[in-house]
């Protein structure tokens, strides 16, 4: 239910697909279930032998062993501008530093209109909203799942639009 609710909005218009922590590729499968193409999907993943695992289940789909607090890693594609992206990491336990890393640089290489989703265990948003506000993003509750154990609840993370003054030249 989990990985039903934190690919909803994403279907095969998204184009290129970010997700950060697939592990062993649970939420993968899901946005593979909604038409995404495996081409489109580029996963990011620490940890050596999940990235080898996932490199194995979706060989189409580029995967890059780095640090999601690391987008400039040399293997992800340069100057692509993903539709999305989708998160499996614990933000809530890393530092506030860290977190910020990994979202603006998601946040940076997503394409007007994009969004971050972002599932945690916690009652709140992983993100406190000082550092959002701070940083020009916007979070949202984009669902829950009760069912779920422990119960988990996905935050959709955009960046907010700028706010534009309309001065008439006289």
């Amino acid at each position: 239910m989990l990985a039903n609710l934190i690919t909803s909005e994403i279907d095969p218009s998204a184009g290129p697909v970010l997700e950060l922590g697939p592990g062993t590729g649970v939420f993968t499968e899901a946005l593979l279930a909604r038409g995404v193409c495996e081409r489109d999907l580029t996963l990011v993943e620490y940890a050596d032998n999940f990235a080898n695992m996932l490199r194995r289940r979706f060989p189409t789909a580029r995967v890059v062993c780095a640090d999601a607090a690391r987008l400039d890693a040399p293997d992800l594609p340069e100057g692509v501008l993903f539709g999305s992206a989708i998160s499996g990491l614990p933000l809530l336990n890393m530092s506030p530093k860290t977190a910020m890393a990994i979202l603006t640089g998601v946040l940076s290489r997503l394409r007007d209109g994009g969004a971050l989703y972002q599932f945690t265990y916690g009652v709140r948003c992983p993100v406190p909203h000082r550092l959002l506000d701070r940083f020009g993003f916007k979070a949202t509750l984009h669902g829950q799942v009760l069912r779920n154990f422990p119960p988990a609840r996905v935050y959709k993370i955009v960046r907010r639009k700028p706010l534009y003054c309309s001065v008439a030249s006289r």
